[in-house]
């Protein structure tokens, strides 16, 4: 997809067009769980958290005067929203959201630049440690904005198969951002356990 046709599209979903507005999140949906995850450094929040994003976004996409600057206003909506997050959880007081919805333009301070430096370096560090299948899975659908029927395409597996490498790398990558072997926390283990309760009941099942 073109700058071109994302322009059009976020000039159509500033008038209501909610079909448009879903095939911006679909563009962009990758690219923010990637800014989330390396921020609040849980794959359950991160989504959580992405998903806050949008709706906010399409919420306020009225106040958005310049439909050019839609990726970078996204990402900093996604970024002021992490903080304002992680505020809640500790003694630090963040920015609203809201406070930043009218600026476009792709401007950051210098720390902000050497904070997402920094966070988008340990994401990629974590995504090395991790075996070629679950970081090429992971790269493909949260870095490259691959939907699951292209990754079904690319890597020619079902979909169902390529929702459950997603569904594992990204435990295997939480161990990894939070100092564990990949496979070796508690949400891991318990995927692990539920893949092989699956196949042990197909099995079964098969040799009825």
């Amino acid at each position: 997809m073109s700058w071109t046709e994302i322009t059009i599209l976020v000039d159509k979903a500033k008038t209501g067009d909610r079909e448009a507005f879903g095939e911006l999140v679909v563009r962009f949906q990758g690219s923010v769980y990637a800014m989330a995850l390396a921020r609040v450094r849980d794959p359950i929040e991160a989504q959580e958290l992405a998903q806050e994003v949008f709706v906010h976004a399409m919420r306020k996409l009225p106040q958005l005067r310049d439909a050019r600057c839609f990726a970078g206003w996204l990402r900093r909506m996604c970024a002021r929203m992490a903080i304002n997050r992680m505020t809640r959880k500790g003694p630090i007081f963040g920015t609203e959201p809201e406070m930043l919805d009218g600026f476009e333009g792709d401007f950051r301070t210098p720390d902000e630049l050497l904070v997402l430096a920094e966070e988008k370096a340990g994401l990629h560090a974590g995504l090395r440690k991790l075996k070629d299948l679950d970081r090429s899975t992971l790269e493909a659908f949260y870095l490259r904005g691959r939907s699951l029927k292209q990754m079904a395409r690319e890597f020619e597996t079902p979909v169902g198969t390529i929702k459950r490498r997603l569904h594992v790398a990204r435990a295997r990558l939480k161990d990894v951002l939070e100092g564990r072997e990949p496979g070796t926390g508690a949400e891991s283990m318990a995927i692990q356990k539920e893949l092989k309760d699956k196949k042990r009941t197909k099995q079964l099942a098969l040799a009825v």
